[in-house]
Order: structure tokens, then sequence, then C-alpha cells
């Protein structure tokens, strides 16, 4: 007769004490009613410490000698972090032909390049940025100071990433002959990091909630380039406005930030100039609206004209899927990074545009006037909605969603965005069912099917920020 497993031990009274210590003290909501998968996670760290119960584990970690190191064996546990080479390859790209050049033309006087990878995981992007500066640069690249700092939360990914070897799921989007001249094989299918490449990256621990109680170290400043992707959806809402603020801060006057494509936010738009590149917006602090100057000359390698980031191929058209929309904005010629008019006829573009630059009542306005000639405009109504919700209008919004899910049952976005708002207004029941329609009209979709009006959200994607925000948002089964 088979064994039978032990019941999982359930919560005892020090947890709600300890849940609430370890949110405060890494902003991770996303663990606020997710007891089962939070106490799993302390239960390991409990057998490994050899203490019975959550109230003994506070005190080891309020110890003023052994508490540090034990809340970063803690923090390696629940943090959450999937990463590799030249991810989200329009950004690279967008990387590649605009951000960087423009950055490396006018610091040509400086020569000096900082650029932030915040929650870095075990290194992947940190080190893509530096094999993309190292070849944009070319030879120069000697004569330039160039900082890339990747910094995580977590100590474990951290040691990993100074290792600079990886897997070959980690360099899964390179083909061979990428990954020979940028790595080095030392055997059992695992590659080193060239060193000329290391040389430009360190790394450091980091919270990313210390830029908000100002214990942040002062030399994170000036910088010209931060990227903060697949870290902000596991914190509150209103805390991730609160870390785009401050790492806006960080910025140098011109400089650029890349988010990742989880949840299109229009407020960013208020705090920064939105600057719309082909696959993806980055944004920019302090921008004026004259363009770039054109780069100045390089002396590339010879073979960068041929090397880039991979890009996804065109997906075909499923059989019964809603067509997609046109584009929202025109991709701006090489020369120029900022947005360019519309035709006149352009509404959708119109609204986007005004949205993106944080004209939030005169997108409103355009949709309403486009509303008049277009009516039966699914997509016209769900921007609608995202205006309405970024100007405070919480019912306004909801009713243009739900105009949107009428003409188009099936708009996964749609649903999303509104079970998000249901959620926010406390309306949990209708909120998780919005969430789970979502997921639920991606569920046939590859999972790197990128979804109309996602601003490049896969359908993989959607199901785990939906399956997050469930979670977030599932009655405790356990008194707090």
């Amino acid at each position: 007769m088979a064994a039978r497993p032990d019941p999982v031990p359930l919560l005892d009274a020090g947890f709600p004490q300890l849940k609430s210590r370890v949110i405060e003290r890494t902003g991770h909501f996303y663990y606020q009613d997710k007891d089962d998968l939070l106490w799993e996670r302390v239960r390991k760290r409990l057998r490994a410490t050899g203490l019975s119960d959550s109230g003994a584990y506070l005190a080891l970690l309020d110890d003023s000698i052994s508490g540090p190191a034990e809340w970063g064996k803690l923090e390696a546990e629940i943090t959450i972090g999937e990463t590799f080479f030249f991810r989200y390859a329009e950004q690279f790209a967008a990387l590649r032909e605009t951000i960087l050049p423009e950055i490396i033309a006018r610091k040509a006087a400086t020569r000096r390049l900082r650029i932030w990878s915040a929650g870095c995981s075990t290194g992947a992007e940190p080190y893509s940025l530096a094999i993309l500066t190292n070849e944009i640069l070319g030879e120069s690249v000697g004569t330039w100071r160039v900082s890339i700092l990747g910094t995580d939360i977590n100590d474990s990914v951290l040691r990993t990433a100074r290792q600079a070897r990886f897997g070959k799921w980690a360099l899964r989007s390179m083909p061979d002959e990428q990954r020979d001249r940028y790595f080095l094989n030392t055997g059992k299918e695992q590659w080193e990091v060239r060193r000329e490449f290391r040389s430009l990256v360190r790394f450091e621990r980091h919270n990313l909630l210390s830029l908000l109680d100002g214990t942040s170290p002062l030399e994170l400043t000036d910088f010209d380039l931060i990227l903060c992707r697949n870290v902000l959806i596991y914190f509150h809402p209103d805390t991730v406005t609160r870390i785009v603020g401050a790492l806006r801060d960080r910025l140098d006057d011109d400089g650029w930030m890349l988010l990742g494509h989880a949840e299109p936010n229009p407020v960013f738009s208020t705090m920064m100039q939105a600057l719309n590149l082909p696959g993806t917006v980055a944004y920019r602090r302090g921008a004026g609206t004259a363009p770039p100057p054109t780069p100045a000359p390089l002396q590339p390698r010879a073979t960068l004209q041929e090397w880039k980031p991979l890009l996804p191929e065109p997906k075909p058209e499923a059989p019964n899927r809603r067509p997609a929309l046109p584009r929202l904005t025109k991709a701006p010629q090489k020369a120029s990074a900022f947005p360019v008019p519309q035709a006149a006829g352009d509404l959708l573009g119109d609204i986007k545009t005004r949205a993106d630059a944080g004209d939030l009542a005169a997108a409103a306005d355009l949709c309403q006037k486009a509303l008049i000639t277009e009516p039966l405009s699914a997509a016209l109504h769900f921007y609608q909605g995202l205006v309405l919700r970024a100007l405070g209008r919480p019912d306004a919004a909801e009713k243009s969603f739900l105009k949107s899910l009428y003409l188009d049952k099936n708009f996964a976005m749609a649903h999303y965005h509104l079970g998000l708002l249901l959620l926010a207004e406390g309306k949990s029941a209708p909120g998780r069912r919005s969430l789970t329609h979502a997921a639920q009209s991606v569920a046939a979709m590859a999972d790197d099917c990128p979804l109309d009006e996602g601003d490049g959200v896969t359908a993989k994607e959607l199901r785990e920020l939906a399956r997050i925000h469930l979670d977030a948002a599932a009655p405790s089964r356990r008194k707090a």
C-alpha cells in the first residue's frame, strides 16, 4: 500500500505578521492574497533553519547578525523571474536603431554612457545591452566609459549573473553563429559571456522600494538609459506609479526609459515624453520637440550591418480571428524618434498619439468625435475606456469597455482592462470574471502570438498576468 503524503501544515499564528513584513520589505503585492504559495516558500526556510513556526522565523529575520543573510535567502525563494538574451526583440531593435545611437551622438563630447538594468535577474538583459553597445561603438568602444549596472533584490540570481554562464534555454533567441561570437563554450551545454562584454557590466543588490524611502544609493543617478521590465507587474498599481516616477528622477536630463509591455499605462505619459517606435513605446525625461541629433560617425565592426536581434516572424491569420486593426502609430523615419502627425482620417492613431503624449483631455475629446462617425468600432470604445480611466472617471470607463466587448466578445485586452478597473473599484467578483474571460479568450492561441491592441503583449503573457491578478484577488481561504 502506497504511503499517503503528509498533509500541508496549516498556517500558524505568526504567519500574518510575517506576510505583512515580507510585502512591506519587498513590495510584492503579488502575495497579498496568495497565502498558500507564500507559506510553501516560507516552509522551505523553516526546514532549512530548523525553526518550528513563523514567530521564531520572524525573530531570526529581526536578528541584527543573522537577519540580513536570512532575508536574502527568503527573498531568493519568493522572487520569480525568467529571462533570456535579447528578450522583446522589438525593444532591442529600437535600442539598436534609435535609442543608443541618439545617446552616443549626444554624449560624444564626454564619451560616458551609463545604463541601469533594474530587476536584472540572472543577467541576460545587462549582458545583452553590453553586446549591443559593443557592436554599435565598434573599435571606438575603448575610448568610452561604458557602465552597465544590473540590480536585483535576489542575492542568488546576482551570484549567477556574476558567473556569466548560461545554458541553451537562456540563449534560445540566438543562432549558433551569434552564440559562438559572443560566448565561449565551456562544455556541458554551458556558454560563458566573453570578457570584452563582461567588462562593461557590474551587478549590485538593490530593492526598488528603496527609491521611495530615500535609502537608495545616491550614486544611482544620471543614467542615460534605464530598463525596468518584467518587474513592475508584481507591485501594487499605486506603488508602480511612484517607482516609475522615482526611476525617471534618476535619469539624465534627456535620458531614456524602457518598461515592460505588460500593462500600458497612460499615466506614464504624463510623467515623461512617450515616443512611439516600431513595435514599442519608449519614454524620455525632459526631451524637447526637436528630433535627436544625427548619430556621430562611428567605426562599427564589419558585420554590424548584418547583426540584429531576432525579430518574431509574422503570424499567419488564424481562421475566424478578428482581423488586426491598422497600427496605431506610423513607424518614424530613422532620422527622428519622435511621433509624426497622423493622416486626417486616422482617428485611432490620433487618439493614441495624444494619449501617449499625456494630453488625455484631447484624447477623450477625439474619442467622442470619432465614435460619432464610427459607433461600431470596438477598438475606439476600448481606447476611450483607457483614456477615461486615466482621467479618473471609472464609471464612464467601465461603460466604454463593456460597449467594446458588446461589439467584440473575444476582445482579450478589453476583458483584461475591464477586470483591472473593476478590481481597483472593489468589485472583486465581476473583476475576477473579466480576467477569467481575458485568459479564456487567448487560451487557444500560440504563446508568442501578439494580441490586438496589446502594445506587444503576447497570449502567454496575458494568461500569466490574468493569473497573477486572479490569485491576488482570490478570497482568502483562511483569516489573515
